[in-house]
């Protein structure tokens, strides 16, 4: 594992990871993706989980979109081109959450939607010890149609789907059958059958990104290894996430696999890393990376996300990824073959040449500046 020494962070850069292979009959979009905007509210600094009957005070506070706005700030902080289609209620958390993501991050929402008289989903996270609790609140969500148009999506390279049990999306198929590249996680089956028949919209999908208990669950397999190669029969691209252990993925199209260990860091906030780690997956793609560099680099986002709180705030951008580069060359005593696994960056970093601050998602709600 490669180890980090913790040093700050610095301006983010900008890097069009694509560069070298746009061209003028490219899709206007790089991702896609479609669901629901949260605003989240963030306590940090708690020491231990809060105790009944009592009153916890938190050292920190920040606030910023969050749900699918997690994957898609990940993704344009990584200078991928975004499109997301998402319901915005018309109070002030949903202007909030719109010139975040619009203003602050760069994100299109020509395809989105604010809906009249709709309060905005709330998701209130509270991190201590590594861990996570979460209390959320919302209504009723609008209809479709009042929304977005999911199911006209605009062309793009590529596009993120969650997938549900039972349940078609028709937009999956949409975009599929106009060369959209899908690539798809899933969340945990309350009804328990865990039937890998029930996700339809798999046959559409470029990838499938489960962890390693919903991967061995859907194929039966006794181990995350046997589990991807299982699902590599189904679609593409089985990547299969495994913690602390890192993450194991199978190309079934060439019999390619790869393993990549997870780097050590001092988690203090999970939230949103899974959403990095399919970012980061995302671009290596787009790009053409190998397999195992695609790996690595989803890795990587994921452990520098966690070490920040908050979902969309804790995103990395090619400033943070450029920064952690030159500490761990700097650490003593650092494994070689460690290193060498993460060479590839080398030619991409930008050269950091300012300090902190950037702005992106307003901390808390109503400053309009850093304070």
């Amino acid at each position: 594992m490669i180890a980090s020494n913790g040093e700050g962070p610095f301006v983010q850069a900008h890097v069009d990871p694509l560069a070298g292979l746009r061209t003028p009959q490219d899709p206007p979009w790089d991702v896609y993706l479609t669901g629901t905007v949260f605003l989240d509210i963030i306590f940090t600094g708690l020491d231990s989980a809060p105790v009944r009957g009592t009153e916890s005070w938190a050292r920190g506070m920040g606030s910023s979109p969050g749900g699918v706005a997690n994957m898609a700030t990940a993704l344009a902080r990584l200078g991928l081109r975004t499109s997301l289609a998402a319901a915005f209620g018309d109070d002030h958390y949903g202007e909030y959450c719109w010139d975040a993501l619009e203003q602050g991050e760069g994100i299109d929402l020509s395809a989105s939607r604010t809906v009249p008289d709709w309060h905005s989903p709330v998701t209130v996270s509270m991190a201590y010890e590594g861990e996570r609790t979460m209390v959320s609140h919302g209504h009723e969500p609008p209809p479709v149609e009042a929304a977005a148009a999911p199911d006209r999506p605009p062309r793009a390279r590529a596009a993120v789907a969650s997938l549900t049990p039972g349940v078609r999306d028709p937009w999956i198929a949409q975009a599929a059958s106009r060369g959209t590249r899908i690539f798809a996680d899933v969340g945990w089956d309350d009804t328990g059958r865990w039937d890998l028949a029930g996700l339809a919209d798999l046959a559409h999908c470029e990838a499938f990104l489960p962890n390693a208990e919903e991967a061995m669950r859907y194929t039966g397999a006794d181990c995350p290894r046997a589990a991807a190669h299982a699902l590599a029969e189904h679609v593409p691209l089985a990547v299969v996430t495994l913690g602390s252990e890192g993450a194991y993925a199978v190309d079934g199209r060439t019999g390619d696999s790869a393993a990549v260990p997870a780097i050590a860091v001092e988690a203090l906030d999970p939230t949103g890393a899974g959403d990095v780690f399919v970012a980061g997956f995302v671009m290596g793609t787009l790009a053409d990376w190998p397999l195992a560099d695609r790996l690595a680099f989803a890795g990587l986002t994921a452990a520098l996300s966690v070490q920040d709180f908050g979902g969309s705030l804790s995103a990395p951008g090619w400033s943070e990824i450029a920064a952690w580069w030159r500490r761990v060359q700097s650490v003593d005593d650092q494994d070689p073959t460690a290193l060498r696994r993460y060479a590839f960056l080398e030619g991409l970093l930008p050269a950091i040449t300012r300090p902190w601050p950037l702005r992106r998602a307003v901390p808390t709600i109503g400053f309009g500046r850093s304070v």
